[in-house]
């Protein structure tokens, strides 16, 4: 289910006061693969429901370069939103995920393995209420970049 971004804080706030666990996780997840799928059944399984962080079109340009997304964000939603794994989306167009997580105040934030607490930005306002930071292992050989290269060798 998409949440708007300026409803997400008291959605949240409702989750949390009905005793829900919320995990939460971002990324752009452009072209989704089995490397994404697993991340996500890992994070869900961190708590009572996963909300994940989508990246804007214009941030995954910021972060990833002209050529990307290949999918735009309405259809990036709706496909990583039909996941079982996850339960809301909402879109956030910042360079991280920082104010969106000092909205959604999850128990946990997962993030991939490829990441550390001393590199990852948001650590910080998670660990500031409480909140735990976990990291789940990344699936070798399994990425977006991986295969745009592979189409591009093609």
């Amino acid at each position: 289910m998409l949440i708007a971004r300026e409803d997400i804080e008291k959605f949240c706030e409702v989750l949390r006061k009905s005793g829900k666990r919320v995990v939460f996780t971002n990324g752009c997840f452009d072209i989704l693969h089995a490397g994404h799928v697993r991340y996500l059944e890992k994070a869900r399984a961190l708590g009572d429901c996963l909300v994940l962080g989508l990246n804007s079109d214009a941030s995954v340009r910021r972060l990833k370069g002209p050529s990307r997304p290949v999918n735009r964000e309405e259809d990036r939603a709706e496909v990583v939103g039909a996941l079982k794994s996850v339960d809301y989306v909402t879109v956030f167009d910042e360079p991280t995920a920082s104010e969106l997580i000092a909205l959604v105040k999850p128990a946990v934030y997962a993030k991939g393995g490829d990441y550390t607490l001393d590199t990852l930005p948001e650590a910080k306002i998670v660990q500031s209420y409480g909140g735990e930071v976990a990291f789940i292992d990344l699936v070798e050989g399994r990425s977006t970049t991986n295969i745009i290269e592979k189409i591009k060798e093609q």
